[in-house]
């Protein structure tokens, strides 16, 4: 079996329980969930996670699979559950024994998020769901997603609410979406009057809008100090190179790689102030769409140059003749173009730092 060389290359179902059993061994050393509390399943040291995450990183070591369950729904669940919902879902998502994707865009509804259709109709005390989700993260893979679905139909934002559900029950149907890359990491989510109980109802009915902007704000700035770490290990991987190609002493390739460098270094210092934030004990706030502009962009600048510098060699796939064996470049040109569409577009964080950082008006 050949190890996926990150989250959104998982093909395979071996490949699936290998990482979940990786995760829960991190989990058993005290690597996962650092910062959560103890009554929780955490270890209790605030502020460790993100050590960790950059150690991890900086080691090349196998990803945790867990990845929407760690940075967001159990980040979110911590901050706005109820402490039953504490109790049941948080030490689940730090082990990796239950697998979360996220239920947010449809058909329609991307950018827009707030025009949302997916319903929750009351069945007694509990919901029933109806609609379609799209482009959820690791929904071919598994077993517990959070979905935003509306209650009320005449209020664009009060008329959202957010509820945690089972994946495997009737009523639900998850068909894998084939990538660029050759993956299936995301999937369509189809809700066909699946049960939504309301002991797993995430705040109060109508508080889903509210919440969710606190999920996309984890989402965007999980990345804190992990990034410019990877960043630093893919950097070695591309100067390597380009010296074994006799091109390191050009000017202009050392300005290039130098570019590069210092880029990374703004993106680690920014990852710096988010965890301040955040070990302050506040929710991310509109620096993370600052973050998340920085990261995402930055990655396609990286891949663009490493195909620039290292030439045909960049285009091989791993274990070809001649392939760079340390990075697969061209997989990470492919998956880079995502990079600032997925968790709110370029277009769309400027417009959050515009209005929110800058006090600019919106017409």
């Amino acid at each position: 079996m050949r190890l996926p060389i990150s989250a959104i290359e998982v093909m395979t179902q071996e490949q699936c329980d290998y990482l979940q059993a990786w995760q829960l061994r991190c989990y058993e050393a005290g690597l996962v969930g650092c910062d959560y509390p103890k009554a929780y399943g955490g270890g209790g040291h605030e502020g460790f996670q993100r050590i960790a995450n950059h150690e991890l990183s900086r080691a090349r070591v196998p990803f945790l699979i867990n990845i929407v369950g760690l940075s967001m729904a159990a980040p979110t669940i911590l901050a706005h559950g109820s402490e039953e919902q504490k109790r049941k879902f948080i030490p689940g998502a730090l082990s990796g024994e239950e697998i979360w994707c996220q239920g947010f865009s449809e058909p329609g509804s991307g950018s827009d998020l707030a025009s949302l259709r997916a319903r929750a109709e009351p069945d007694g005390e509990d919901f029933r769901i109806h609609g379609q989700k799209v482009w959820t993260t690791f929904g071919p893979w598994s077993n517990w997603i959070f979905v935003l679905a509306r209650t009320d139909p005449d209020d664009r934002y009060g008329g959202i609410s957010f509820f945690l559900m089972p994946l495997e029950q009737e009523g639900v149907e998850v068909r894998a979406i084939k990538q660029i890359s050759g993956e299936s990491e995301f999937g369509e989510v189809f809700f066909d009057g699946a049960l939504a109980k309301r002991e797993h109802l995430i705040g109060q009915i109508g508080e889903g809008w509210r919440i969710a902007m606190t999920v996309l704000g984890y989402e965007r700035g999980a990345t804190t100090l992990a990034y410019p770490a990877e960043n630093d290990t893919y950097l070695a991987d591309l100067i390597s190179g380009v010296k074994e190609n006799g091109d390191f002493e050009r000017a202009d390739v050392r300005e290039k790689l130098a570019r590069l460098v210092v880029e990374n270094e703004v993106l680690r210092a920014n990852g710096l102030r988010t965890l301040a934030t955040l070990a302050a004990g506040q929710a991310p706030g509109p620096e993370s769409s600052m973050e998340k502009i920085l990261w995402s962009e930055y990655a396609q600048r990286q891949s663009d140059a490493a195909l620039d510098l290292l030439g045909p060699q960049a285009q091989l796939q791993p274990r070809a003749p001649g392939a760079r064996e340390t990075f697969d470049w061209a997989y990470q040109f492919l998956w880079s173009r995502a990079g600032t569409i997925y968790s709110g577009s370029s277009e769309i964080q400027r417009n959050i730092i515009a209005k929110r950082v800058l006090g600019m008006p919106t017409k």
